[in-house]
């Protein structure tokens, strides 16, 4: 692994004193304030408003208003379209500053962090043409001779609740399609990364004041979980949509079942890529560190479990362990670098504690283990490559959420399948082999939402979603413009 330490200083970003409810900066009903603390230089970057019980009370009593009175729901999709064009539009207006954001919120590379903001901006458009081609009405005739009208209206009041390690994706996957569906919206974005909902909230404040979007369709709050909570349990509230750990989320679903609210959950991972016998070494290295490593691990849908067999075991151990060792770590600024460090002081101590944790269990730490040399500042962990990894390991189960990737060695194509699928989770995963006939007959076999033959395919314009307790409902594509619609049929008798 190289790194790099130069003296390069993180721009500045300005604080947000107020709560955004409705369309508007308004003052909030508290006094209290969320530190962004910049995990290179590890000191305050910003301060942004912290919401409270009474301002979330104060967002739904708004959005619920909106939505009652048909002010946005009675729109037109293409209309409605219109709107999410324009918002996806300002925001890569804005990617200069997206950008920056990012890196101080989650640590990734400046020359990461632009080309991520600059996709998760175009999914808005990518929501948009999904919209225009979307049915809301459908007539069937029945045996009787009678129609009956299958409507889609939108599910109502949603409260989608976003993590910090992707903000303006996440918005993309939740808010673009519930807007589009018609619904209002109260965005609740997480204490770690407030700034980019913030930037998206100037966005909306800009529509509203010039009568594109009307008031009250959209809130955006940051707040903590107790806060937060508030939202899920508020009886206005008729749909949560909630990206996060599967902890969160089994706290999200059994709040929202006291009252049978519908939700939606995209939530954690523990993706295996299985490296078949006739695998080409090639196209493992050409997108396995990428897909184990991206965003220094930071990422639900990482392959953070490696199944090798017996026979290529040492051949795939020692490619994998230069190519991980390779990659260029360092100050987020400079733009040479692939990975920064992680988002948090807290963070990166679980991250280490899980590397030890998996030591004492008797894994083997082939690169990595700890902080990369050469670098004196930051919430940094290596790339950290375990082998003699066992499935029942706790490293094996949970997810870390850094970059750190265990190699499990397999028996047969049998076992490896036993492997992949001995998860609570079943997000993403990978298959490596020459015959794409054998590896599309083995992702079929495999419990997980996405599977990628030879490669590590990201395209969040099409379903993404997860298996088990890796969520329910998906985001992406048509099937994510669905999550946001109810479905009522009206039967009318035959003329």
């Amino acid at each position: 692994m190289t790194t790099t330490d130069t003296a390069v200083a993180a721009p500045t970003v300005a604080d947000r004193e107020q709560v955004f409810i409705g369309g508007r900066w308004v003052d909030s009903a508290g006094a209290e304030w969320i530190d962004l603390i910049d995990p290179w230089s590890e000191q305050r970057a910003a301060r942004i408003r912290s919401a409270t019980a009474d301002d979330v009370a104060r967002a739904v009593e708004t959005a619920r208003r909106s939505f009652d009175s048909g002010v946005w729901s009675a729109k037109t999709m293409a209309e409605r379209a219109d709107v999410i064009d324009e918002i996806g539009t300002r925001l890569e207006r804005r990617i200069e500053e997206l950008t920056t954001i990012g890196v101080l919120e989650v640590g990734v590379p400046v020359s990461v962090s632009g080309p991520t903001q600059q996709m998760s901006a175009g999914l808005f458009h990518a929501v948009a043409a999904e919209a225009r081609r979307f049915e809301q009405r459908e007539d069937r005739v029945r045996a009787d001779g009678g129609v009956s009208r299958i409507l889609r209206e939108p599910t109502g009041v949603v409260a989608a609740i976003i993590p910090w390690n992707g903000p303006i994706g996440t918005i993309a996957f939740k808010v673009a399609p519930a807007l589009a569906a018609g619904c209002s919206v109260i965005l609740k974005a997480a204490p770690d990364a407030p700034l980019s909902p913030s930037v998206f909230a100037d966005v909306i404040a800009e529509l509203v004041e010039e009568g594109l979007l009307p008031e009250g369709v959209v809130s955006v709050l940051v707040a903590d979980r107790e806060v937060s909570e508030k939202l899920v349990t508020d009886p206005g509230v008729d749909h949560i949509t909630f990206t996060g750990s599967t902890a969160a989320g089994r706290r999200i679903a059994a709040l929202a079942g006291d009252r049978i609210a519908r939700v939606s959950l995209e939530l954690g991972g523990k993706s295996a890529a299985i490296v078949l016998d006739d695998a080409d070494l090639n196209h493992v290295l050409q997108s396995l560190p990428m897909g184990g490593c991206m965003q220094s691990g930071q990422a639900c849908i990482a392959l953070t479990r490696v199944l090798v067999s017996r026979r290529r075991h040492d051949e795939v151990v020692g490619a994998l362990a230069a190519a991980y060792g390779a990659l260029p770590m360092g100050n987020p600024w400079e733009p040479q670098n692939f990975l920064g460090p992680l988002a948090g002081a807290r963070h990166r101590d679980r991250v280490q504690g899980y590397i030890d944790s998996a030591v004492a269990d008797g894994a083997r730490v082939v690169v990595g283990g700890g902080a990369p040399e050469g670098v004196t500042q930051g919430y940094f962990v290596a790339p950290t490559l375990l082998d003699g990894v066992r499935n029942d390991m706790r490293i094996a189960q949970e997810e870390v959420f850094g970059p750190v990737i265990s190699v499990i060695t397999y028996e047969d194509e049998d076992d490896a399948v036993a492997i992949a699928n001995d998860s609570i989770y079943g997000l993403s995963g990978a298959i490596y082999t020459e015959d794409l006939d054998r590896g599309y007959a083995l992702a079929q076999r495999i419990r997980t939402g996405t599977v990628s033959v030879n490669g590590s395919v990201i395209d969040f314009t099409l379903p993404f979603g997860g298996y088990k307790q890796s969520g329910i409902g998906r985001e992406g594509g048509v099937e994510g413009l669905e999550e946001f619609f109810e479905t009522k049929t009206v039967h009318m008798p035959a003329a």
